[in-house]
Formats: structure tokens, C-alpha cells, sequence
């Protein structure tokens, strides 16, 4: 469970922040792929959160809930605002339209009667009608002067306040006053269909009315609050945030009477159940085992425990230990006794533990977001499109999900988009536009590139891997002892028209490339230096080809047809039973032979090996994100790339790494979004150039993006027509995968260690807490039917 990563924020700024974790994912066949939705008949993965009627539920007591830090601030909209500012906000603030487990938003009655747009020309005009009960905790009612106080603070025209991002806020006109103070009308100068989005969380008016009330007056503290629970205090000292129930609050009393939540590591969160500090937690698969293992295993009776110190001692082990520390030898039986007491006093506090971890039980769903392997495009190897695709194609994603989430007995469904999870309504397996696991393929591609197993052996002076002069040196050699044949002429490629099967052509002219995928177009060479190496490519006609049937797919996958995407006409070379149409080599390139024993040398060009930098985290709670870059290692090694993997501690990973680009591979997830044409339009944008000569990535890391994406997702933020705009989003899902940047692995787990005797609190998966419905369970009364073991 390593929950470091990209500096995100907030449920709004969702897309600023990326997060660590391990990564997965498979694709259907494509053959007779349409438009229609059968794509998105995926289900999501169910909450699992001890789901109770509140009237079995007792009112009163205090749970406590671990959380990773105290937030640096409880203003979800500025830049150091984390998932803890959140989950505490969750409970004391209003949002207008929170999740449902199938990730769709959803209006919460307590807030708001009703919001809709109830105009569209000449302008689009979204009335909200408040629910005339709600007030903030100090008395006052929820009104229009609070959303307007908020607008104005987040649509980047004062640059007093200090925000993260004003996506959508920036598109108002204005915001007036309707019918009364409970009726808010807001006129949009631009469409925006994510309008669902704003406003949540809404703060009153005292937070947002002035820039310093906002940048510095709710960092610890909030003036007022509007939702089950109020403020009692921020702690950092001892790592708590109290909150209480709040008096003033018109829904559904809430049942606790306080909620705890205290900062604890995750590699120190089993400590903390164990000693019974925290009720409710994440944890990891270790800490999962041990819960589950405890419920298990009682070690009753004298027997030992199945699990922990001693537990994997056989019976000749304990006979040998026993003689050892009653032989007649003093010195080595003294050792043996201090050996077998320190056994048993860690066994003793084994169990000891294991008893106290049975009052918890393990939760568990699918979280929110996924994990991916970056491609940093901007230079290197991976600047050129073939041998990132060769990458995606050499890897078995589903051999990935399998290892990550089988063991925990979740569904080991791989995923297929960038821009939904499975369950939403916007979900559409795209993967198809990129081709599936084929490591032949992978091997071709990677030959059209120009990186070959000769390649790797480095030539004498002068001489380039692949040249005209190379072959006519060896040519000439052959003719002049007399070895020469007709066969020589057929492996010259400027008299054939075609590149050798084996050998690409060397051309320096870059211009072959139709597509945008980034600035420039450096395809070939190591970050360093890559400007001045020779570039081995493949002919013009045969890269335009590869790139233009690429691009048909997406079309077709995204049911737009091909000719705004190709250009060319296709023939049917580029097809394979069973997969994508245009994720191959073009015909002719034959993936490189295999050795007699199996096994493949390093592919090179000009002397150089084929080697990528893969970035992985040290810190604990990373080891399955290591173990997962540990296969994909593996799988490239068998087309023959080679990896050299670098491990970093968490808290530069993101920031010296990730966002700097020092990688070429890298894996950390993103979350999930219910809204993609705003929150994924920043990570899938082309970076353009600065007028320093760097890029502006906006949240692009992995450098690679075109100006068809950025296009389908402006055109899906004014649709208004949510049907269309969905399947605008799709279509730029498809591109997405055609550019393969980034390879979408697996949705990640969520495991969550809960106080047996707490209901409706657990692995909410895509939902969002009701704290309200939070509480212990009532006692079960004398003589009535136990309940089902959890």
C-alpha cells in the first residue's frame, strides 16, 4: 500500500496528484470492432462497507480513523491541500453532487431540491435550488452570495488568491441571486458540460470573500461548516483532527459522537490496531493477511499459531532444538536455550498481537484509480512511437493483474481506458487501438525502428550500423573471393525500393512521421546527445504507413471512420487474426531470429544497446510496485531491451523524477474521475514549447500528447449533450492508446482494516462516505439470531 506521489490536492484538483502503486491489463479481439457501447458492459467492483440500518445502529461514541498526515491546510483549492484535506472536508463541507459506487455524480438532496440547466442559447444557464434547511454551523443560511464569494476567489482573474487551478470556474459569466436567497442562477460565457463539478466542496463566504481569509484563514481552522460534523480542533502536535456533531446539522443526526482522525504512517498502521489507536485504516496486503489470518487461526488448545515466529518449525527442527539445550555440551546448549526463549517470547508477542488484530476485519474493493506505466516520449528510445508500442506490446498484462490482485481475491479484470473505470458510465475498452501482447510484433516493431541484434555490436570507425558502406564493404569482400551471388543485390535496399528484412536503412531525414505526438521529432538516440547521433529509421513510406493504420484503428475503435486520421489508403497488410489493425511493423519486417537455445542477445543500433532507465520507489509499502517493475523488466528483456531499474525514496520519486522527467519508465497511478474532459485533459495534453526551450508538460509527464487529443477534449467540455460527450471522450481514449504514452495497468486495490463492531464504514470503492451512517453496532439482544461471520 504506498500511497506517495504526484502533488495532487483535492477531490478537485483530482488530477494534480498522482499517486505510487503497482500496475496492470489485458485487450479483447478487434476484429468487427463498431461504435456501439459493448465496451462498457464492465461492471465496477462492489463497496464493502458493513452496510447497516441506521436503526441498528447506536448512537454515541468516537471513532478513530487513521489517516496519512494532518493536512497542511483545510482548503481543498490550494496546492499543498492532500487526501486527508479531503477526507476531512468530506465531512464538514457541502458537495453538491458526490459519487455513487458506480462513480456517477449524484445530487445530495441535503443540499441542494434541485439543479439543472435550464438554458442553452445564447448562453448556458445552470439554476440551482438550495434546500431551504441547510445552514452553516454558525446560523446562517447556504446561499447565493456563497457561491459567488467562491467564484470569485477560483476564476484566476485576482491573483491575490492563491489556487491550484480554476478549471470551469473561469467559463461563468455570473452568478445571480434567483427568486430568492435559496435560488442561485449561473450563466456560463463558454459551454461547460462538467458543471456538476463546481462548488463542492463550497465554503461559506467568510473563507472565500478576501484573499487572505483564503490563504492563510482556513489552513487549521474554518469559520463555519455545513454537514454532519463541525470543527472541534486541528492538533499537529499530537497528530489529530477532532471533529464533533454538529448541532445545526437538518439531515440525519449523525450517530457518532466524535470523529477522529490521527496521522499514522502506513508502514506503522498494524502497530496501531494492535493497540487499538485506530478503528478504521488502510492497509496493505501484509497487514491484510495478518487480520485475516488472526480470524483464522486462534492457536488454541496449546497448538502454535499457523503464521509468525516459530510457526514454520517441523517436528525434527523442535527435536533438534530441544536436544541441543539439554545436551551435555554447557556452552552450545546455554546458546540454544537463549535461542528457543527468544523464539518463544516473539512468539508469545506474536500471538499476543494476533489475538488483539481479531477484533478487525478487512474490507475490500477496487480504490478509485490506477496504476500505469509511463513512456517518457521527449527523448531517448522512447521519443520514437515504434518502440513505445514495442514496449506496450511485449507486455502481459494480464499475467501483471493477475499477480497484484488474484491473491486478494479481487476481480482480476485488466483495464482498458485512461479516461474511466470500469463501472462508469464513460468506460470503453480502447486498448485495441494499440494491439495486444504479441512479443513477435513487439520484436518487428522494434527492427522498423532500427534496433537490431547487429545493431548492438559496435562497428569499426566510419562505419555505421546498417550502412550503404557497410554493406558494400562486406559485398565487395564477398566478390572479391569470389563469393559473391545474386542474393547480395536483393539485400541492397536502395535497388530493391525496400528496406532489408534485417537491416533498416540509415535516413537522417525525420520528417516521415505524420503524426504530432510531440515538439519536434527526435525518434532515435539516448537523452543526452541523441540530436547529434546518426537516426536509423524506417522509409518514409513504410513509417507513414505504420502511423497512418495506427491511427485508422483509433478511428474505427472510436466510431469515427479514417478520413480525418489517414490520410493514405490502407491496404490489408497491416492485419492480423485476432488483433489491431496497424499496431504492427509493416509487411516485409521480420521480427529478429532466435538463437538455437532460445535465448536473445540485447538489440542495439550503432553499437549502442537498447537500454531504458526504470525509475521504481525504495520506501516501505512500495514492494509490490517493485515486484511488478521486477516482470515488466522481464518481458522486455525477452524482445531483447534492456532495463536498468533505479530505486529512489518516495519523497523525490515524484518530484526529482516523475515530474523533472529523469526516466524513460516509470509506474504511479492516477485517480479516477467522474468528470474527464476537465480533470484528464492536463495529464493528456501536448506539451508545447517554452520560450526557454523547455516544455510546458502541464501534468503530461510522460511528454507525449497530439493536437487530435486536445481538440476531443475541449470539443467533450462544451458538449452539453452528455450522451455525445461520452463518446467524444472514448474517441480520445482510443488516440490515447494509439500514442502510447502511457499503458494503463490495473484498477488498484483497496483494503481497509475496520473495527469489527463499526457499520457503514469499509472500502468504499467509487462512493463517497455517508459519516452520518457511520457507528457501532448495536448490541444483539438476549436469544436473538447470531448474524453472519464476517
Amino acid at each position: 500500500m504506498s500511497h506517495v506521489g504526484v502533488p495532487r490536492g483535492t477531490a478537485r484538483k483530482r488530477r494534480s496528484l498522482a499517486l505510487l502503486t503497482t500496475g496492470v491489463l489485458t485487450l479483447p479481439v478487434l476484429a468487427g470492432c463498431t461504435s456501439d457501447d459493448s465496451g462498457t458492459t464492465a461492471a465496477a467492483a462492489p463497496q464493502d462497507i458493513a452496510v447497516a440500518a441506521r436503526n441498528t445502529v447506536a448512537a454515541g461514541g468516537t471513532a478513530t480513523w487513521a489517516i496519512d498526515a494532518v493536512p497542511a491546510t483545510l482548503n481543498a483549492f490550494q496546492a499543498d491541500a492532500d487526501g486527508s484535506t479531503t477526507r476531512i472536508t468530506g465531512a464538514l463541507l457541502p458537495t453538491l453532487f458526490p459519487l455513487d459506487a458506480r462513480g456517477r455524480p449524484r445530487l445530495d438532496p441535503d443540499y441542494l431540491k434541485s439543479a439543472k440547466v435550464v438554458e442553452r442559447e445564447p448562453r448556458q444557464v445552470v439554476l440551482y435550488r438550495l434546500n431551504q434547511r441547510a445552514v452553516w454551523s454558525d446560523g446562517r443560511a447556504v446561499e447565493a452570495s456563497d457561491f459567488v464569494a467562491q467564484w470569485r476567489a477560483l476564476n484566476g482573474k485576482d491573483s491575490a488568491y492563491w489556487t491550484a487551478r480554476n478549471a470551469g470556474y473561469e467559463r461563468i459569466e455570473k452568478i445571480e441571486r434567483g427568486a430568492d436567497a435559496q435560488e442561485v442562477r449561473v450563466t456560463f460565457a463558454k459551454p461547460y458540460a462538467d458543471w456538476r463539478s463546481l462548488f463542492s466542496p463550497l465554503y461559506p463566504k467568510e473563507v472565500t470573500g478576501t484573499p487572505g481569509a483564503f490563504n492563510d484563514g482556513a489552513r487549521t481552522t474554518l469559520k463555519a461548516t455545513a454537514g454532519p460534523f463541525r470543527l472541534r480542533g486541528v492538533d499537529p502536535k499530537t497528530g489529530e483532527v477532532t471533529l464533533e456533531r454538529n448541532p445545526r446539522w437538518w439531515g440525519s443526526p449523525a450517530k457518532l459522537d466524535t470523529l477522529v482522525f490521527r496521522a499514522v504512517k502506513p508502514q506503522d498502521r498494524t502497530q496501531a490496531l494492535t493497540e487499538g489507536k485506530v478503528d478504521v485504516a488502510d492497509i496493505d496486503a501484509a497487514a491484510a493477511h495478518r487480520i485475516v489470518q488472526a480470524g483464522r487461526d486462534k492457536g488454541g488448545n496449546g497448538q502454535p499459531l499457523a503464521q509468525g515466529p516459530g510457526s514454520g518449525t517441523g517436528p525434527a527442527a523442535a527435536l533438534r532444538s530441544w536436544a541441543e539445550a539439554h545436551g551435555s555440551d554447557e556452552k552450545a546448549a546455554a546458546t540454544a536455550q537463549a535461542a528457543r526463549e527468544k523464539n518463544r517470547a516473539a512468539a508469545e508477542a506474536y500471538a499476543a498481537e494476533q489475538g488483539k488484530l481479531r477484533a478487525y476485519v478487512v474490507r475490500k474493493s477496487l480504490e478509485p484509480a490506477y496504476t500505469q506505466l509511463a513512456m517518457n516520449g521527449e527523448s531517448g528510445p522512447l521519443a520514437d512511437d515504434r518502440v513505445r508500442r514495442a514496449v506496450a506490446r511485449a507486455l502481459n498484462r494480464q499475467e501483471l493483474v493477475d499477480a497484484v490482485l488474484k491473491p486478494l481475491g479481487l476481480p482480476a479484470t485488466p483495464l482498458g481506458s485512461h479516461v474511466a473505470l470500469a463501472g462508469q458510465p464513460a468506460y470503453k475498452d480502447s486498448s485495441g487501438a494499440l494491439g495486444g501482447h504479441n512479443t513477435d510484433e513487439a520484436r518487428a516493431l522494434l527492427a522498423d525502428a532500427g534496433w537490431t541484434r547487429e545493431g548492438a555490436v559496435k562497428k569499426p570507425d566510419g562505419t555505421k550500423a546498417g550502412s550503404e558502406a557497410g554493406k558494400k564493404g562486406a559485398k565487395d569482400k564477398d566478390a572479391a573471393a569470389g563469393k559473391g551471388d545474386k542474393d547480395d543485390k536483393a539485400a541492397t535496399p536502395e535497388k530493391q525500393g525496400k528496406p532489408d528484412d534485417d537491416k533498416p536503412v540509415t535516413d537522417t531525414d525525420s520528417g516521415s512521421k505524420p503524426d504530432d505526438n510531440k515538439p519536434g521529432d527526435n525518434r532515435s538516440g539516448d537523452r543526452a546527445g541523441s540530436r547529434n547521433a546518426p537516426q536509423v529509421l524506417a522509409p518514409a513510406s513504410a513509417a507513414a504507413f505504420h502511423s497512418a493504420a495506427l491511427l485508422r484503428q483509433a478511428g474505427r475503435l472510436a466510431g469515427t471512420g479514417t478520413s480525418e486520421d489517414a490520410p493514405a489508403q490502407v491496404t490489408g497488410q497491416d492485419q492480423r487474426p485476432g488483433g489491431a489493425t496497424g499496431a504492427y511493423a509493416p509487411a516485409g519486417t521480420a521480427a529478429p531470429a532466435q538463437a538455437p537455445d532460445a535465448r536473445r542477445g540485447p538489440l542495439g543500433k550503432d553499437g549502442k544497446t537498447l537500454t531504458l532507465r526504470f525509475v521504481l520507489p525504495s520506501g516501505p509499502g512500495s514492494e509490490p510496485l517493485r515486484a511488478v517493475g521486477d516482470k515488466i523488466s522481464a518481458m522486455l528483456d525477452s524482445i531483447g531491451i534492456g532495463t536498468s531499474i533505479t530505486k529512489v525514496a518516495d519523497d523525490s520519486y515524484f518530484k526529482d523524477h516523475i515530474a523533472s522527467g529523469d526516466y524513460d519508465l516509470a509506474l504511479y497511478s492516477w485517480p479516477a474521475t467522474a468528470y474527464p474532459a476537465t480533470d484528464d485533459r492536463p495529464i493528456f495534453a501536448k506539451p508545447v514549447p517554452a520560450t526557454d526551450g523547455s516544455l510546458l508538460v502541464e501534468q503530461n509527464y510522460t511528454r507525449v500528447g497530439t493536437d487530435h487529443i486536445d481538440q476531443l477534449f475541449d470539443q467533450a467540455a462544451a458538449e452539453l449533450d452528455e450522451g455525445a460527450a461520452r463518446d467524444l471522450m472514448k474517441q480520445a481514449d482510443a488516440r490515447i492508446w494509439a500514442a502510447a504514452g502511457s499503458i494503463p495497468l490495473y484498477q488498484r486495490p483497496q483494503l481497509v482494516a475496520t473495527n469489527r463492531k463499526l457499520a457503514n464504514v469499509g472500502a468504499f470503492g467509487f462512493g463517497a462516505p455517508h459519516y452520518q451512517d457511520i457507528g457501532f453496532k448495536k448490541p444483539q439482544a438476549a436469544g436473538a439470531p447470531a448474524g453472519k461471520k464476517k
